[in-house]
């Protein structure tokens, strides 16, 4: 059963060696994900599973010491999905998935075993949440870490140009997150996510699928488009 969720955006530019001379920009939003990872610390899962849109070689499950890289940001630098099993795995972590192990790893996350989930950025709806619900039945007390970008396409220098459609998906997405509604991110467009370049409608549904029935109360800690990518943070539990 799903008892806590953190959402997250998962750019690359997370990472201050990434992002460079411009990490302090990002300072709020690396707060805001490490207060999040906090909320799913205190409700004690018995497993944490991180979810994030991926390509075709990275989607589908990644066990927990699978390894990551930032080398095609220019950053020489790896990263391991929760602790080291031993064993190397035969494929790289996608990079939403890599972002969200770089972020477990800022806060020493300790509190339970750690797996990871790729989702095809095309995945239906109904897909979507009917992963979600087989995700809650893996564990008794189950938390979910959903790395996920809004629309990318708020501003005119954003990576899709500026499309007047975008300011309004983010806010539906926000209010959906505030208020815990697995009904309001079923409901999302999968099309008008794919044209505003939202790479995280997949990974929320997703959420969405996991969360029902579930009861829990939301709360959403960071809301805004650096760079003209709509990025948020939202913690249920």
């Amino acid at each position: 059963m799903l008892v806590a969720a953190a959402v997250c955006p998962c750019p690359p530019l997370l990472v201050p060696e990434v992002a460079a001379g411009a990490a302090p920009e990002l300072d709020a939003l690396r707060d805001a994900c490490a207060d999040a990872l906090g909320v799913l610390a205190a409700a004690r899962p018995d497993l944490l599973i991180v979810i994030g849109a991926a390509d075709h070689e990275g989607r589908g499950p990644h066990p927990e010491g699978a390894t990551g890289t930032f080398q095609g940001f220019g950053v020489d630098l790896g990263v391991r999905l929760g602790r080291d099993r031993g064993s190397v795995a035969d494929r790289s972590l996608p990079p939403s998935l890599a972002v969200g192990a770089w972020l477990l790893a800022r806060v020493g996350w300790a509190a339970a075993p750690v797996e990871g989930l790729g989702v095809g950025a095309p995945l239906e709806t109904e897909r979507c949440t009917s992963t979600g619900r087989d995700l809650a039945a893996r564990a008794g007390r189950l938390a979910l870490l959903v790395m996920g970008d809004g629309s990318a396409c708020r501003t005119l220098k954003a990576p899709g140009y500026l499309d007047d459609r975008a300011e309004a998906f983010d806010a539906a997405v926000a209010r959906a997150l505030a208020a815990a509604d697995p009904g309001a991110l079923r409901a999302l467009d999968a099309s008008l996510a794919h044209e505003l370049k939202a790479a995280g409608r997949a990974p929320w549904q997703v959420l969405a699928g996991a969360a029902e029935g579930a009861g829990l109360g939301g709360r959403l800690l960071y809301e805004d488009a650096p760079y003209g990518v709509g990025y948020l943070v939202a913690t249920w539990s």
